[in-house]
């Protein structure tokens, strides 16, 4: 999978979204962005209501969004969120358990991937 760093429209883990950070961020996602900024922008505001609408923290919602992205074998979203739950001071350990909870939801192959995903955003974030 190839990467660039590019600017994302919005920081979700900054108060009213509104602070802009340099991230690594997989080509086809920047490219689809490209492709279609009012769906990209939607996507956004969307991201912003959702992650407003109630009392969860940052972090717990990026654990959250963690386990259903492992629950869905979804790579790329798995790795995000591991990183961005490290950024909203999750701990490895708490993301390692998310990894381990998904084995008597989703079943042992789906763990065992999403555990290798996460192992390589810890082992890169050393």
């Amino acid at each position: 999978m190839s990467w660039r760093v590019a600017r994302p429209t919005y920081d979700d883990s900054q108060e009213g979204g509104e602070a802009m950070t340099e991230v690594y961020l997989p080509d086809v996602y920047v490219r689809l962005r490209e492709r279609f900024p009012e769906v990209a922008e939607a996507v956004d505001a969307l991201g912003r209501a959702t992650g407003s609408a109630g009392p969860l923290d940052e972090r717990t919602q990026r654990l959250v969004k963690l386990g259903i992205a492992m629950g869905a074998l979804a790579e790329g979203a798995v790795r995000s969120n591991a990183r961005r739950a490290l950024e909203a001071g999750a701990s490895k350990e708490e993301i390692l358990h998310v990894a381990a909870l998904t084995i008597t939801t989703r079943g042992f192959p789906a763990a065992i991937a999403a555990f290798s995903w996460v192992e390589e955003v810890l082992s890169a974030e050393r």
